[in-house]
C-alpha cells in the first residue's frame, strides 16, 4: 500500500485494531494520511469506515495500536483536546442563532478576541460562498447551503484535519454532486487534511487524491483513484469500484512486459503484466472494464454471445449479453458505436483490446465469473 510523500505524515493509523466485545469492527489499520491531502475510507456498511473515523477524532479508543496527531500519540486524548474537527451527515446547526454566530461560536469559546472573530468569521464565509447570508437563521437556507455553514464552523478554527462522516448522505443527487466539487474546491483552497467516509464510490473518485478501500474491517487496497479503479488489488476490490466483467484464468506464460493466461471462455489471451509477477500455473482474475468492451456482429471476432438486454443511460447504451458457457458480460457502448438494428435475442461478438484486460491476484471460481458489483456487504453476480 503506497503513501503519499507529497507533505509529512499528519495523521498515522498505527496497526489499529478495534474489538466491541467479541466484534471485530477494525483489523490492524496501518497507514498514515499527509498534510493537505484528500483521503477517502470507501467501502460497504460495516467495513469499519466510521469506527476507524470516530478513533481519529478521539470518539472511540483502539483496542490494540495507537492514533498519532503530528506524531504525537493521541490514542488517549480525548476529542475537544484534539487538533481535529468533525462534521456529520447532520449538520447540528444552532437553529436559534444566525449563520455569523454558529461559525463564530468554536472561535468564542476559545476566547478569540472579537476583531479576529468578526475577520476569521467573514473570511470562512466567503470560502464556502455565503458572505450575504451571514444574518440569516439556519432554517432560511437550504440542505446545501447548511452543509457549506457546518464546512464553515468546522474550519474557522484551523485544525490540522477535518473529519467528514457521510456528510453529502442526506442530500439529493444534483446537489449532493454540485458539494462534491464545492468539497474539493474548498480543500485546496484552504490546503487543510480531509478525511472523508463514504460509501459511495462516485463520491470518493471524484473527490480523492488517495483512497482507503475497506471490506468487513480490513483495509484491502489504498491508492490513487486511478489505480483503484484500473489496478484493483483483489476481487472485491474490483468489483465495488464501478462494475467489472471478471473471468478465472491460469497463468502459461509470462516475461518482463506480458503475461499469457488461458480461460475456459476465451481461450488464450495476453494481457500487460502492468510490473505484475506471477508463476505459471497460478489461478488469477482477469479483469475487464464494460467500457471497454466492444458490441459487433457475431461474424466479428471475440467472444460470442446472445444479446440479452440493451438499457438507455444517457451517454452509453448498457449491453448485457450471455455467453454460451453461461456467463454473462457486460459492455458500455456509446451511442453512435453500436450496430443499428441489433437488439436482445441477436448473436453478437464481445471483444476487448489487448491493453484492457488486468489480472487481479486473486482466483475466483468458475461459477463467479460474469460481470460482478458488490452493492453494500454483498456481491451480486448478475444472472
Amino acid at each position: 500500500m503506497s503513501e503519499s510523500s507529497a507533505s509529512p505524515t499528519v495523521v498515522r493509523i498505527d496497526h489499529v485494531t478495534k474489538e466491541f466485545g467479541s466484534y471485530l469492527a477494525v483489523e490492524d489499520a496501518d497507514f498514515g494520511i499527509a498534510g493537505g491531502e484528500f483521503f477517502s475510507m470507501l467501502g460497504p456498511s460495516g467495513c469499519g469506515k466510521t469506527t476507524t473515523l470516530r478513533m481519529i477524532a478521539g470518539f472511540e479508543q483502539p483496542t490494540r495500536g495507537r492514533i498519532l496527531l503530528d506524531d504525537q500519540d493521541v490514542s488517549q486524548v480525548p476529542p475537544y483536546k484534539r487538533d481535529v474537527n468533525t462534521v456529520f451527515q447532520q449538520y447540528a446547526l444552532f437553529p436559534h442563532m444566525t449563520v455569523f454566530d454558529n461559525v463564530a461560536y468554536g472561535l468564542r469559546s476559545n476566547r478569540v478576541g472579537k476583531e479576529e472573530v468578526r475577520t476569521r468569521v467573514r473570511e470562512m464565509l466567503d470560502v464556502v460562498r455565503l458572505p450575504e447570508f451571514a444574518e440569516r437563521k439556519p432554517a432560511q437556507l437550504s440542505g446545501g447551503q447548511q452543509q457549506r455553514i457546518a464546512l464553515a464552523r468546522a474550519l474557522v478554527n484551523r485544525p490540522k484535519a477535518l473529519l467528514l462522516d457521510e456528510p453529502l448522505g442526506a442530500l439529493d443527487l444534483k446537489l449532493r454532486q454540485g458539494m462534491q466539487l464545492e468539497l474539493k474546491r474548498i480543500q485546496q483552497e484552504l490546503g487543510i487534511t480531509f478525511v472523508f467516509v463514504t460509501h459511495d464510490q462516485e463520491e470518493a473518485l471524484t473527490m480523492s487524491d488517495r483512497i482507503a478501500v475497506m471490506t468487513q474491517g480490513r483495509v484491502d487496497q489504498i491508492g490513487t483513484p486511478t489505480e483503484i479503479y484500473h489496478q484493483p488489488a483483489s476481487v472485491f476490490v474490483a468489483g465495488f469500484i464501478g462494475t467489472a466483467n471478471l473471468l478465472p484464468v491460469t497463468v502459461t506464460a509470462a516475461d518482463a512486459d506480458t503475461i499469457a493466461v488461458e480461460s475456459q471462455l476465451v481461450g488464450r489471451l495476453v494481457v500487460p503484466s502492468g510490473g505484475q509477477q506471477f508463476a505459471v500455473g497460478t489461478d488469477v482474475t482477469l479483469m475487464v472494464r464494460p467500457e471497454r468492451l466492444r458490441v459487433g456482429p457475431s461474424s466479428a471476432d471475440g467472444v460470442e454471445a446472445t444479446l440479452t438486454s440493451v438499457v438507455f443511460q444517457g451517454p452509453v447504451l448498457r449491453c448485457q449479453a450471455r455467453t454460451d458457457i453461461g456467463t454473462d458480460l457486460v459492455a458500455h457502448v456509446g451511442m453512435g458505436e453500436m450496430s443499428t438494428g441489433v437488439e436482445p435475442g441477436d448473436r453478437v461478438r464481445l471483444a476487448w483490446d489487448q491493453n484492457a484486460g488486468y489480472l487481479v491476484p486473486e482466483a475466483i471460481a468458475a461459477d463467479q465469473a460474469g460481470v460482478t458489483r458488490i452493492e453494500d456487504d454483498e456481491s451480486v453476480a448478475v444472472a
